[in-house]
């Protein structure tokens, strides 16, 4: 009881209350209780479990007292427009809320007694009312015995009705107006006017010129429906102009309704002499003699008399001394010869006189006078051989002082490119036409050639393309099986052969190194890296036999040659070496003793015995011939030179000769 909320009487044990309880804050107490007797050390303790019963004394609460939603006015019955909660601390029946509508101003909403749930009971769509305001009560199930008290809040909600976008503007301003040509600008044309039915942004109208006022005339305010003039307005140019409005509401989507306004420009008595174009443009070659005629100028005057009678004369300027009018006709002849090269073009003010005036531009034409020229006579360029059929190494461009197709140039190739390169008549852009191979052609020199229109000799550049080798060819070995024999016995470094590999590259794409890839496993060879020059690298020996090779007198090498470009290029080839035999192993019997046991009696003829020596030699140095060279004096024996066997050539006497010693000789 750290609180201090209860106490208990030291004699008799009655736990008492000191403070109020609160059921909310603290539901359960556990109070353990010490007893002791008189001043004895010894005590005992219990426990006592103390239940806060709940009473009624919290009202339910809403969280916000008041809350605003919006809907469609065409939503069906029975749908879910608001949910509304409050809580309540108490527990139990006393915690349970019950909601209800307790003041409202439409029977178009009914509540959920429990999980207050507002629903609509009908459609709204024909409501004039766009706002509904429900006062929703929120009461306890509470009911003390000894106290009834009636626990209430409420909260107010307010249903707004959106309006759905469902009417267009329409106009009730005429679609027909007048106007002076003389108003100023921004002088009021025509109110436009259109109305929607529609609530809100769903009624708010704007306007907007959709086509007819290209000329930017008029200006309409799309708020307003104001519509003024942007510009002068002149009737003798446009006397009538049909302008398409449309009124634009704000919904969303939006609707729309378009008018087409008329409007009527007013004459005003404005007219003066005018020339028939305010400027004129013409042509005159160069190099002309003096008097070319260059143009007619002409001007009207709708007045009569003698103010229709004009006269034409050139108002000062630059360049204008090399040119003379007729004042009568407006005929316009020049003065002397133009040089278009000096002066292309010439601005030339006329005037009637104390009248309008015109602008003449007089554009002095072309004569093909010169010729293409390159910036370079000669370019030299370096490419990649890798580059691809259709790759731009070249752009050439050549000037041409002269103008239009006089200043046009094409470009072309001449001598021979091998159909290697082709140039684009029009760019000056040098492309391959083919794919590049250095090792066949590490070189090109030809001509571009740079042509206007004229028969003028054509100029031209000298162009030298270097072609850049890349690694792209393997070092080829001469043969692809080489053969060779090496006495055995010899000592190391004895040349057995030489072995070429071609590369067709160049620099380091085209250096060979050479190396024994397989079948040296015991070192016995070793290959010169740069000459390529195969040698014994220990003392070889026929007789000597080894898995890894095909036969005991014979190795098998594959070696690699390979070029030192980036990323390197290789090629094999096989090499069989035969060891050849030297006599230097004498025959050996497969026994250096043969003890034989035979009857006397056995017949003349008869098979002793065999004998058998080998040779690790081979060929003429392993054949073998045998012979007897002692213990044979009496011929009781025969042998076979070839095959070693022994025969009988006379009858055995015991009692003569018991025991007969041959020595037998393996050459």
């Amino acid at each position: 009881d750290p609180h201090g909320r209860f106490s208990i009487d030291p004699q008799f044990g009655i736990i008492r209350t000191k403070n109020q309880l609160d059921h909310e804050t603290q539901s359960v107490v556990v109070l353990t209780i010490q007893s002791q007797l008189g001043n004895s050390p010894v005590y005992s303790s219990t426990q006592v479990n103390i239940s806060v019963i709940d009473v009624n004394d919290n009202p339910p609460v809403f969280l916000t007292k008041s809350d605003k939603v919006t809907i469609s006015h065409t939503q069906p019955p029975g749908t879910a427009v608001y949910i509304a909660h409050a809580e309540d601390k108490d527990s139990g029946l006393n915690g349970a809320i019950k909601y209800s509508i307790a003041s409202k101003q439409s029977n178009a909403f009914s509540i959920d007694p429990s999980l207050g749930v507002v629903n609509l009971t009908r459609a709204v769509f024909a409501d004039k009312q766009q706002e509904h305001t429900l006062h929703i009560a929120a009461e306890d199930s509470g009911s003390p015995p000894l106290t009834s008290l009636l626990i209430l809040d409420s909260l107010a909600a307010k249903i707004v009705i959106l309006d759905i976008n469902d009417n267009s503007p329409s106009f009730t301003s005429s679609p027909l107006c007048y106007v002076m040509e003389d108003v100023e600008v921004g002088c009021f044309v025509h109110h436009i006017i259109a109305k929607d039915p529609d609530e809100g942004r769903n009624g708010q109208v704007t306007y907007h010129i959709l086509s007819g006022n290209e000329n930017k005339s008029f200006v309409l305010d799309k708020i307003t429906g104001l519509l003024t003039t942007a510009q002068l307005l002149d009737r003798e140019i446009q006397e009538r102009y049909s302008l398409t409005v449309m009124a634009l509401d704000d919904g969303s989507p939006a609707l729309s309704t378009t008018q087409v306004l008329t409007i009527v420009v007013l004459d005003v008595n404005d007219e003066t002499p005018i020339f028939l174009k305010q400027l004129y443009e013409t042509a005159v070659r160069e190099n002309q003699d003096p008097g070319e005629f260059v143009i007619k100028v002409e001007a009207v005057d709708r007045d009569a008399g003698l103010n229709s009678l004009l006269q034409y004369e050139i108002l000062p300027g630059t360049g204008y001394e090399k040119f003379r009018m007729n004042s009568d006709s407006g005929e316009l002849v020049t003065t002397a010869s133009l040089d278009r090269e000096t002066q292309e073009v010439f601005s030339i003010k006329g005037s009637p006189s104390r009248s309008s005036t015109a602008q003449l531009y007089l554009t002095v034409l072309d004569e093909n006078d010169h010729s293409p020229l390159f910036a370079k006579t000669q370019y030299q360029i370096s490419v990649r051989e890798d580059l691809g059929e259709g790759s731009a190494i070249l752009d050439l461009f050549a000037s041409d002082e002269d103008d239009g197709l006089n200043g046009e140039v094409t470009y072309s190739l001449i001598d021979n490119t091998f159909g290697a390169f082709a140039i684009d008549s029009v760019t000056g852009s040098i492309v391959t036409t083919k794919a590049l191979d250095r090792e066949t052609k590490s070189q090109y020199t030809f001509r571009a050639v740079a042509s206007d229109c004229s028969a003028h000799l054509p100029r031209s550049s000298t162009v030298t393309v270097l072609i850049q080798d890349m690694n792209d060819n393997v070092p080829k070995f001469e043969q692809s099986y080489y053969k060779a024999s090496v006495w055995e016995g010899q000592s190391p470094k004895t040349d057995i052969l030489q072995v070429f590999a071609n590369d067709l590259d160049s620099g380091l794409n085209g250096e060979t190194e050479y190396s024994i890839l397989s079948g040296n496993e015991n070192a016995a060879f070793l290959i010169d890296s740069a000459r390529g020059i195969l040698a014994t690298n220990t003392v070889l020996d026929h007789e000597n036999t080894s898995s890894y090779r095909e036969t005991a007198s014979s190795h098998r090498l594959v070696l690699l040659a390979s070029d030192r470009g980036t990323p390197s290029l290789n090629s094999t080839a096989t090499v069989l070496i035969t060891v050849l035999d030297v006599n230097d192993n004498p025959p050996v019997f497969s026994s250096p003793e043969y003890h034989i046991h035979v009857k006397e009696s056995i017949p003349v003829g008869s098979h002793v015995t065999e004998v058998s020596a080998n040779d690790w030699d081979a060929g003429t140095n392993a054949e073998i011939t045998y012979a007897i060279i002692s213990g044979n004096d009496r011929g009781h024996f025969r042998l076979d030179g070839k095959t070693g066997s022994v025969d009988l050539m006379k009858m055995l006497d015991y009692e003569d000769t018991m025991k007969f010693t041959l020595i037998i000789q393996a050459t």
